[in-house]
């Protein structure tokens, strides 16, 4: 506090319907008498107002004087208004709450209900953390709209020192299991606002399929190869060695069957949108796949992909030979390409983003600064930091902090 220049510390409370020149209104008179702001916020719902701000009143001002002025004011542009008196104590206790760690407590369903948002903030309070605010990124929604198809997102910011993040997690990702709710926690800093790179892994990730699978049914082999893929998918076979495996099985299938199933694959809800976003926005983008080649650069053409690493599957005459060329891109490698790529970029790990739903993905999602689980086996999704299970691949925009209104802006821009 400023000791002999404030003698009394008010907090005005103001609600009402909302209307242009409301602040500039009431802030002259808090001008006009050299009052001090302390701290201020406003809110709007449904063009109702709730507006607060903390001042401090100088000692050479009546502070009748100011109130009476404030309450005629107020009453002119039909507001209602509280004041409440806060002592010395009150506010240096509360200027000592600015040492607490701050957090970002994210939700993400198709729509957010209060019996999630109740556990959800009842989670947090039990871990001693406090709600300073909640803001809704997620556009309006018509009451025709289908909430099947719709993204719903709110955001907490919260104030405290949770002495177990690893248990807190725990219980956001029981809750999220239970409601179809995902909870995404982050603390709340530069990184958090500054990403520079998002690393996706391709196969059900920015696509649906599992190529691998689709070229196996092409080949006749498909129900050998999907039972190998899902085993290494859920972390139960090494990685290479499943995968050679796996391609063995695709010998002698023609070249021109890659084309076919190339022309079939389903991009995963969002991942376009998203692309776009991160590309206006200035963000680099990476491919780190343990598929092949062929289909990553297909994608990379289409989506205006920065970096791509894959597998080289091996043609000779015409014909796959059941063998990939050059180093495998299993688990291990894809944590590698990631810090090579933001070594390359001069990014540092903590603005990386990487995005994937297998086993292989963990390593390059335990690297990155923000590491998501995508639609994940459960053991992936229990591993990473943040998973997202209920929305598309655009929704990890909400997770930087975007607004649906700011995302669409840009892309019609």
């Amino acid at each position: 506090m400023t000791g002999t220049q404030v003698k009394e510390i008010l907090l005005i409370n103001v609600s009402g319907f909302d209307k242009p020149g409301l602040t500039s209104s009431i802030t002259q008179i808090m001008a006009e008498y050299q009052l001090e702001i302390l701290d201020i916020g406003q809110a709007v719902i449904h063009d109702y107002l709730t507006w607060g701000i903390l001042v401090g009143i100088p000692e050479n001002q009546e502070s009748a004087a100011v109130l009476k002025e404030l309450l005629f004011r107020m009453h002119e542009l039909k507001l209602e208004v509280q004041f409440k008196p806060i002592s010395a104590a009150e506010y240096d206790e509360w200027v000592r709450g600015k040492g607490k760690e701050r957090y970002i407590v994210t939700l993400l369903a198709r729509q957010i209900t209060p019996a999630q948002i109740a556990r959800v903030s009842g989670i947090t309070a039990a871990n001693g953390l406090n709600i300073d605010n909640i803001s809704r990124l997620s556009s309006r929604r018509a009451l025709s709209e289908d909430s099947a198809n719709s993204q719903a997102c709110v955001e907490f910011s919260v104030r405290g020192n949770p002495q177990d993040i690893d248990l807190l997690k725990v219980e956001f990702l029981k809750v999220s299991n239970e409601m179809n709710v995902d909870i995404a926690f982050q603390r709340d800093d530069i990184f958090r606002r500054n990403r520079r790179l998002v690393a996706f892994d391709m196969d059900s990730t920015l696509i649906e399929a599992e190529v691998i699978d689709e070229l196996a049914k092409e080949a006749g082999v498909g129900d050998q190869v999907a039972a190998i893929t899902e085993s290494a998918m859920r972390g139960e076979l090494d990685f290479s060695q499943s995968f050679q495996k796996r391609v063995g099985l695709l010998k002698g299938l023609p070249e021109a069957v890659l084309e076919r199933v190339s022309s079939r694959l389903v991009m995963t809800e969002g991942a376009e949108k998203l692309i776009r976003n991160l590309k206006m926005l200035g963000y680099k983008t990476a491919i780190l796949s343990g598929g092949f080649t062929y289909f990553a650069s297909h994608l990379q053409n289409k989506l205006g992909i920065d970096y791509i690493y894959a597998n080289n599957l091996d043609i000779q005459d015409g014909k796959v030979t059941g063998e990939v060329t050059g180093t495998i891109v299993d688990g291990k490698r894809k944590a590698e390409l990631l810090h090579e790529i933001a070594a390359k970029e001069g990014i540092q790990l903590q603005q990386v983003i990487a995005v994937g739903d297998g086993a292989n993905d963990l390593p390059m999602l335990s690297a990155a600064g923000l590491g998501i689980a995508f639609r994940a086996k459960p053991m992936v999704k229990e591993t990473a930091k943040h998973a997202i299970s209920n929305l598309g691949l655009d929704s990890i925009l909400f997770l930087l902090g975007f607004r649906e209104s700011d995302t669409a802006l840009l892309v019609q821009g």
